[in-house]
């Protein structure tokens, strides 16, 4: 659990911080040094742990995560240009006139894009909780977004920061697709990607290049916002699962909001406390979101980062079938079997669903 409070209290302060750096760094050139910061993080993240990691039985650490295919390449592109590029950029131009903790708020609108994509484009099955928390938090946008002083309109930084979440919703979704791949190299390679072409955008476009100091400061803001971040939230998936891990993690926008009320004097709206209220409603249902059904696996050969448990218990020469092994990665079968138990629609669950469960 603290894996995953730590994840997300990082992450949820990187608006109001983002705010603060906006004072000095044109808002395409922050995104770049911040993701930089990130994929260079990862980048040494990744890079220490195979080479200090333990070998297990003759394989190297090297091992112990899959590494990209050719196969991947076209959903880590899609990933890159939704994610680390359109919406990093659309978020800080949108910030850049939205109060830091209005901003903070409307980052849950992610849940509602990840969600609709999610289960409208790639038929994942989104239960009844999940479908109330997407209307609150829709509920709960709107009210964020909607500007009396111009006639009760919506605010153009609050439909940027939208369009953001919108955005990372589809990154989110197209991550997916290879999220049995190594975590920090997909997160490096996104990040030093990403963060080269909108320093690039920048430069090209003849932004101001920040001060050295506002430059180390986001880059700083990178590392740890979202760089530290998501290695946290890598390891809560491992140690919570995904369900829980992803309730926990919709806190993130809270932290960001209480923080930005100390860091940055801008006061909200009265539209704020009825968004928030819905937010929290919105947190409550994901938190109490369960789904458990007896449900069949296909037989399948697939390379991902593992354990032995009931879902891995093929055997290695010279090793039990279940327990005795460290994490470790290598192509493997999936016999064919049934059982009934909670889970998420991750990548060993990822059946259809019919009308009555």
């Amino acid at each position: 659990m603290a894996y995953a409070v730590v994840s997300a209290l990082l992450f949820g302060i990187s608006a109001p911080l983002s705010k603060l750096l906006l004072a000095k760094v044109d808002p395409i050139a922050l995104a770049g040094l911040l993701y930089l910061g990130a994929g260079a993080f990862l980048g040494v993240l990744a890079a220490a742990s195979r080479a200090f990691a333990p070998s297990l039985k003759g394989r190297s650490s090297a091992h112990r995560e899959a590494g990209l295919e050719r196969q991947d390449l076209p959903w880590l592109a899609g990933a890159v240009v939704a994610g680390g590029v359109a919406g990093p950029i659309l978020l800080l131009l949108g910030l850049a006139t939205t109060p830091a903790a209005s901003a903070s708020l409307l980052l849950n609108f992610e849940v509602v894009a990840t969600a609709l994509i999610a289960g409208v484009l790639f038929r994942e099955a989104v239960g009844g909780r999940t479908w109330a928390a997407v209307a609150a938090v829709s509920a709960g946008g709107a009210l964020l977004s909607v500007d009396p002083s111009a006639g009760w309109g919506f605010a153009p930084g609050a439909l940027l920061i939208l369009g953001a979440c919108v955005f990372w919703g589809l990154d989110n979704n197209l991550t997916r697709q290879i999220s049995l791949r190594d975590p920090k190299l997909i997160t490096t390679v996104k990040g030093l990607v990403a963060g080269s072409f909108s320093l690039g955008l920048a430069l090209g476009l003849g932004r101001p290049l920040p001060p050295y100091g506002a430059a180390l400061a986001a880059l700083a803001v990178g590392a740890a916002c979202y760089g530290a971040s998501i290695a946290l939230f890598v390891r809560s998936l491992r140690n919570l699962g995904t369900a829980r891990t992803g309730a926990v993690f919709a806190a993130a926008p809270f932290a960001g909001a209480i923080l930005s009320f100390a860091l940055v004097p801008e006061a909200p709206r009265a539209s704020f406390y009825g968004g928030a209220a819905l937010m929290v409603l919105a947190f409550v249902l994901l938190l109490r979101e369960r789904h458990a059904h007896r449900h069949a696996h296909e037989p399948v050969v697939h390379t991902h980062a593992h354990v032995h448990d009931e879902h891995h218990a093929h055997s290695h020469t010279g090793e039990p079938a279940a327990g005795g092994t460290p994490r470790h990665s290598h192509a493997h079968t999936h016999e064919p079997f049934e059982h009934s138990h909670p889970h998420a629609p991750d990548a060993h669950h990822r059946h259809s669903h019919d009308t009555s469960e």
